[in-house]
């Protein structure tokens, strides 16, 4: 299966906002850290790497956005939202685990037992601060973002949702194939592979695959291959065309090609620009 190099990775600034989420029609990505705060009703479960997340009221979480991810169900009334730059996220200097973690694709989440009493007031606070033309606002709202997500580590409670409440019945079998690719997408992939793993004929495997994802199986699968390419550059020193290799591109040239698209700069210039900005975690 030949990936299409079409993926775009869009960078976001700071903000912070508030509203009743929407269930989203097809994964997606963007470059920053987002955090989440369900503040009223009942809970919101994302899609990543091939399982369900639930987020329930008073849970925070917090994810690499630039891992595919998809908000599949949701019966919350009211989240708050944060988005911080790539380059600001890794600039703080988190633990080594917890960057890590989070450029695996693994979200960082707490859930209500953990909340804080501050919890709404700060991102509310914070949404106003990142809001304000003032420079001495938005230092004070980053001080105490990276503060929060620093907590949030400390209490982790990432675990696959129960059910898919709200959630498109076919999605359970579309689950199966994101699941597969999620696993095994530093290997040769086939379409007829990733329908083998649902039990389906390819041709309607693919079919059900964009009904429910609005997106194909071969972008998925340079999503995954796209964000575990960037998880590499940034936290090792393998070579890049080791790095091509190891996040299951099949030739170089695809890879340098599709990184290009998607970062916006070859993968040593992006080497070099987040490298210089990241320290080691405290």
């Amino acid at each position: 299966m030949d990936p299409q190099n079409s993926v775009r990775i869009e960078p976001t600034e700071l903000t912070g906002w508030a509203g009743e989420p929407v269930v989203m029609g097809t994964a997606h990505q963007h470059d920053d850290l987002e955090i989440n705060l369900v503040a009223e009703g009942g809970s919101m479960i994302y899609l990543f790497g091939g399982a369900p997340v639930e987020v329930e009221v008073g849970g925070v979480a917090a994810f690499w956005a630039a891992v595919p991810h998809q908000l599949v169900a949701s019966t919350a009334t009211r989240v708050h939202w944060v988005h911080v730059p790539f380059a600001t996220f890794l600039g703080w200097g988190l633990p080594e685990s917890l960057v890590s973690g989070l450029l695996s694709g693994r979200p960082v989440v707490s859930g209500g037992a953990a909340a804080l009493d501050t919890d709404v007031g700060n991102f509310s606070q914070w949404a106003r601060d990142l809001a304000d033309g003032r420079p001495e606002p938005r230092r004070i709202a980053l001080l105490e973002i990276e503060a929060r997500i620093r907590r949030l580590g400390l209490h982790e409670q990432a675990e696959p949702a129960a059910h898919h409440t709200g959630a498109d019945p076919l999605l359970g079998r579309v689950l199966p194939m994101v699941a597969h690719i999620a696993e095994h997408f530093r290997e040769p992939l086939t379409v007829a592979d990733v329908a083998q793993a649902a039990r389906l004929h390819p041709t309607y495997a693919m079919s059900l695959f964009r009904k429910v994802l609005r997106t194909t199986i071969g972008d998925y699968l340079a999503q995954c291959r796209l964000a575990e390419a960037r998880r590499l550059i940034l936290t090792t020193d393998l070579p890049v065309n080791d790095v091509a290799t190891a996040a299951g591109f099949g030739s170089v040239s695809r890879f340098y090609a599709a990184f290009t698209a998607a970062a916006g700069q070859p993968p040593a210039r992006f080497r070099r620009e987040y490298g210089s900005i990241r320290s080691p975690g405290r």
